[in-house]
């Protein structure tokens, strides 16, 4: 077993020596009145019961558990929450039966309510997952263990929507656990999911909790919350200006540890507590366990019987993998579910050409702030599973870049092409999300695409929504927030700022999900019942049944910015410059353009570079180039339609600008203002075509 303990600081030293505790090494057994309590707690677990590399899996970490539960059975097992969503396939396509299953064999005593606790709405929370098992009425359910949220109130009385807090007995001393839930829970889940739902202040909701369990007798209190730091530099949490350092700052002394979640980061670190001052412990532990069930957070605690302090304490973050031995019980539960899901999930779907991949960052990770063929390639099976009249006629679909959880890939790992099972489709989105179909007005659409900027505070400052084909627009990367876009178009026609228009969405998307609030705003919106994944099934039957699904490597939205001081107007022979962004995909399987070809009427005016290098920040910049053309000297009056080109990807954008009739007194009265001249296209794309033009930048 592999720990890396972290002692309190202040007296602790001298606190220890006066209960006759060693200062070093785990703390051993007692005479009356001092009680030691082992507290273990693992936080963002998603389903991940198999073990794979540095994730444990779920029987390695319920044989963690019975080892250090036999050490010292006065132990509590706990979770920060999110144990289930977003789960791998082997749990997701049952429902996370299997993972409730495991969890209940390996002991797990309490937890905080996670987001994705509630990917299936409160209602699934209370009625599925919390209720008892069923082989009838509950088959899926059956947690054993209670849910925790202190803030989570039901809207309108302010009643506890679920319990605040659980209370347990041990060896003569109270220890309760308090649990809260992030307070960004309405732009993570489905907001319809929790209509019935109030999320109140993390602090004041827990302090309020807290009050209560020590005027009940309550020796011994324990925060878990479903929220994190975004740093594991402990010295960096106290002063973030954010919802954890109030949480680690103003949480009540009263609360004597504090088991946290939510960012999928490792930390182990203590903060002093002023309350303290004087006592045999003056710093409170902060632990979270990473994610996946790769460590598991140790608390050891000494405490004074008689009195209910606490006069020491130790902590550890347990690597798992490797370190204990597998709960047998829990293997067999494991197994079970991988022979069941194996079944499920083996069905082939049809064959993919290429790689259909997420957006990445030049560190490997994903970018949920970039184009991708992915993102792209399921809005468009979500428009076209929903473009028949009795499903809503749609026009444009968008889809969420957090709602796409893994790369579609396909079976082995030789050449394309290669073929798609069921489970590999699912893993892509695990939520089964429901399609939406809504009437957007075109300046609603714009509204939406505004919003992948994301306001001020939210976890993430930008997400790229997927665009269905046809669809395309610009923006100014320089824009004023709220003034980005540019030029939006649907098979070669502007959108109409007035016009309606048919819109598909996901459920998460459709009740304003990660801050995409306009979508709440449609009119005529219908559930249409078609699963997202069911959706994917049915387009690879449609459309890869007798040959490979092609990658689209085209881009919907690309970047086009003058500079400041372009003229109204052009002359003939005059230069045009402008910089282009978002010219590229990113990942290494992408098609990318060496160069991107501008012309004029069919004439070549010249070709320019393009550096497809991939950035480090969560944006859609990839794939720049600086135009620079002379307008021939024979060009008309009026507008000119600079017709950008990339040979390899297929993506084309009309750049219009002025040309005056007399340089002198130009005729417009803006910078290079659009006309919507763009053409539809009509080029074939694999198994498809693209079904609409390269959009026009209006700048």
């Amino acid at each position: 077993m592999s720990s890396a303990r972290q002692r309190t600081a202040g007296a602790l030293s001298l606190g220890l020596a006066l209960a006759g505790v060693t200062t070093a090494g785990a703390a051993p057994a007692h005479a009356e009145p001092f009680v030691d309590i082992q507290i273990l707690a693992t936080n963002d677990f998603h389903g991940r019961i198999q073990a794979n590399g540095a994730e444990a899996g779920a029987a390695v970490l319920a044989g963690a558990v019975d080892q250090l539960r036999a050490e010292n059975p006065n132990t509590v097992f706990a979770s920060g929450g999110d144990l289930l969503g977003a789960s791998t396939f082997e749990s997701f396509i049952q429902q996370d039966k299997p993972t409730i299953d495991a969890l209940n064999a390996a002991g797990l005593d309490v937890s905080a309510v996670g987001n994705h606790e509630l990917d299936g709405g409160y209602r699934d929370l209370v009625d599925r997952i919390g209720a008892p098992y069923d082989a009838a009425s509950n088959p899926t359910g059956g947690a054993q263990w209670p849910y925790v949220a202190a803030n989570l109130k039901l809207a309108g009385t302010g009643e506890d929507a679920v319990p605040g807090s659980w209370v347990t007995e041990l060896d003569g001393v109270q220890v309760g656990f308090v649990g809260a839930v992030t307070e960004d829970l309405e732009s993570l889940v489905s907001p319809a999911g929790i209509a019935e739902l109030e999320v109140t202040g993390i602090v004041e909701s827990v302090n309020a909790e807290t009050a209560e369990l020590k005027a009940a007798g309550v020796d011994v209190v324990v925060l878990l919350v479903h929220e994190g730091a975004t740093t594991t530099d402990c010295a960096a949490m106290p002063t973030a200006g954010d919802v954890f350092a109030d949480i680690v700052n103003d949480v009540s002394p009263d609360v004597d540890a504090i088991f946290s979640g939510h960012t999928h980061l490792t930390y182990d670190c203590a903060f002093p507590v002023d309350a303290w001052a004087g006592q045999p412990v003056t710093e409170r532990p902060v632990l979270a366990a990473g994610q996946y069930g790769t460590n598991l957070n140790q608390l050891e605690l000494t405490v004074d019987a008689g009195s209910g302090e606490v006069v020491g304490l130790e902590t550890a973050v347990l690597p798992l993998a490797g370190q204990y031995a597998p709960d047998a019980e829990v293997a067999q539960i494991v197994a079970d579910a991988v022979a069941e899901a194996d079944v499920l999930g083996a069905a082939p779907l049809g064959e993919i050409a290429a790689p259909l991949m997420r957006a990445r960052l030049a560190t490997g990770a994903e970018n949920r702030g970039g184009e991708s063929t992915l993102g792209n390639l399921v809005a468009e099976v979500q428009r076209w599973a929903t473009e028949t009249p009795e499903a809503g006629g749609a026009q444009i679909a968008f889809m969420n870049p957090g709602g796409l959880r893994a790369d579609m890939l396909g079976s082995g790992d030789g050449a394309y092409p290669r073929t798609l099972t069921y489970k590999q489709a699912a893993v892509v989105q695990p939520f089964a999300n429901t399609l939406v179909n809504m009437q957007l007005t075109g300046e609603q659409i714009k509204t939406a695409l505004e919003q992948q900027w994301q306001p001020d505070g939210a976890s993430r400052p930008f997400l790229r929504l997927g665009v269905s084909e046809g669809f395309t627009y610009t923006y100014d990367p320089a824009g004023a927030a709220g003034e980005r876009i540019t030029a939006m178009h649907l098979d070669g026609e502007p959108i109409d700022p007035a016009a309606s228009y048919s819109v598909t969405v996901n459920s998460f998307l459709a009740t304003g999900g990660d801050n995409f609030d306009v979508f709440a705003e449609g009119v005529d919106a219908r559930d249409t019942g078609k699963i997202d994944l069911t959706a994917m099934v049915d387009y690879m039957a449609a459309f890869a049944a007798d040959e490979p699904l092609a990658a689209d490597y085209s881009q919907r939205a690309v970047g086009v910015s003058f500079p400041a001081d372009a003229p109204e107007a052009y002359a003939p022979g005059d230069t045009v410059a402008f910089d282009v962004s978002s010219w590229s995909m990113s990942t290494d399987a992408d098609v990318t353009d060496t160069e991107l070809t501008v012309t004029l009427d069919g004439e070549v005016l010249g070709s320019f570079p393009v550096d497809s290098a991939v950035g480090t920040v969560a944006s859609d910049e990839n794939g720049t180039a600086a135009v620079s053309v002379t307008l021939p000297a024979d060009v008309a009056a009026g507008t000119a339609t600079l017709t950008l080109t990339g040979a390899q990807t297929g993506t084309e954008v009309a750049v219009p600008v002025e040309v005056a009739v007399d340089a002198e007194h130009p005729s417009s009265n803006g910078k290079a203002k659009g006309h919507d001249k763009g053409k539809a296209q009509g080029k074939a794309k694999g198994h498809h075509k693209v079904r609409g033009p390269a959009p026009v930048a209006a700048v």
